[in-house]
């Protein structure tokens, strides 16, 4: 049975007086949760973050990971380095990511890869842009970022992999897809990876959603049947409105 999972990523936000309190504010929720809780801070917090939260049933992931396991790559973070601060889940993918860093399927497929063998599990992000579902591209878009850095794995692998839909024209823009187009493509997802792999398989992958998510329509997004959870931004930021999402469940 799929996992119903919340998670907030910070972003580039909160220092580490930021974090603690924060933290402060959210410990509560996991005692009374019917969801899985993670949050992702930025890597300076990440440590801290682990330490604060220990006993409290929160998780804590990275946003983001090289492919390398180590070397000359000033400024960049490995597999090895996260696991050492007691993270076990890193973010790929981000539309931030591919927007301002030009990541690209066949770099995410090496992280994702990077990611695995060093048993850390992976929240795998991907989502069209306006322009994509305007002209009636938005499945085909999508196919393609999960096939292309997904399907190698093998079935088995996919015990480590958590799918986040996150339409790019509903990222930090106030719109919000609605939630039968949120059911429409989570059902597509699971209906590729389904002809893929198998309908076992699709079944089992907890596909979050991410988008401008609220405390006023997180209950709605997270009623429809292939919708398991949320990515969320901006609202993770502020531990009241992260507590109502995560008690939309």
């Amino acid at each position: 049975m799929r996992k119903n999972i919340v998670a907030g990523n910070w972003k580039m936000n909160t220092d580490l007086a930021d974090t603690q309190e924060l933290i402060g504010g959210l410990k509560s929720i996991a005692k009374t949760s019917d969801a899985e809780i993670i949050i992702a801070p930025p890597f300076t917090n990440l440590y801290s973050a682990f330490e604060a939260l220990k006993g409290s049933g929160i998780e804590v992931a990275a946003q983001n990971m090289h492919q390398s396991t180590s070397g000359a790559f000033t400024g960049e973070i490995s597999a090895s380095m996260l696991k050492g601060v007691g993270v076990k889940t890193v973010i790929l993918g981000h539309s931030e990511r591919r927007a301002y860093f030009e990541e690209k399927e066949d770099l995410l497929a090496e992280k994702v890869n990077t990611a695995l063998e060093n048993d850390i599990k992976v929240i795998y992000c991907f989502g069209e842009e306006l322009k994509d579902r305007n002209f009636s591209e938005h499945f085909e878009v999508v196919n393609k970022q999960i096939s292309q850095a997904l399907f190698h794995l093998d079935a088995d692998a996919w015990k480590h992999i958590i799918l986040a839909y996150e339409p790019v024209w509903a990222i930090g823009t106030g719109e919000t897809a609605s939630p039968d187009q949120a059911q429409e493509m989570h059902a597509f997802i699971r209906k590729t990876i389904a002809d893929e792999y198998s309908q076992e398989v699709a079944d089992s992958v907890t596909v979050l959603y991410g988008g401008s998510v609220k405390p006023a329509n997180a209950k709605e997004i997270f009623s429809k049947p292939d919708v398991d959870g949320g990515l969320i931004g901006g609202a993770s930021l502020k531990a009241e409105d992260f507590m109502a999402i995560v008690n939309a469940f």
